[in-house]
């Protein structure tokens, strides 16, 4: 691990998927990331990982040699150009539009994009409107 802090959000602690060609989904993930403006946090030999989402083979221990199934998750974005960059890179690197930038009707103001990654896994970033945070995330030092 190359840091020693972490920053934790709301709901979810983590999400790991377990990938068939960890190489494409790194070049995906990392286009994806860089246009939500999230660094990079580290990479071993079999995985990577950015904040809350680390992205295994299945030859990692903590895969047991098994892909994860077909999933749906979103990134929060900061405004709807961060949802445009995030789709435009998605789509550069790899992935597979499955619903360009655009208002969503889940509620007023919800704007978003979908794109499928090399595995199939439906990779959303939202925007939901202006909002003001309390903190930018928790922060956990060790």
């Amino acid at each position: 691990m190359e840091t020693k802090e972490l920053h934790r959000g709301r709901l979810i602690d983590h999400l790991q998927l377990v990938v068939s060609d960890l190489a494409a989904a790194k070049r995906f993930y990392q286009a994806v990331l860089k246009a939500l403006d999230v660094p990079m946090g580290g990479e071993g030999e079999d995985f990577f990982w950015a904040d809350e989402l680390f992205v295994s083979s299945k030859d990692s221990k903590a895969a047991q040699g098994h892909l994860t199934g077909r999933a749906h998750f979103a990134f929060q974005a900061k405004d709807r150009d961060q949802v445009k960059a995030f789709h435009a890179a998605a789509v550069a690197a790899g992935g597979r539009d499955n619903g360009a930038p655009g208002e969503r009707p889940y509620h007023p103001g919800y704007y978003a994009a979908f794109v499928t990654d090399p595995d199939g896994n439906n990779v959303e970033a939202v925007f939901h409107g202006a909002a003001q945070r309390s903190a930018p995330s928790v922060k956990i030092t060790f």
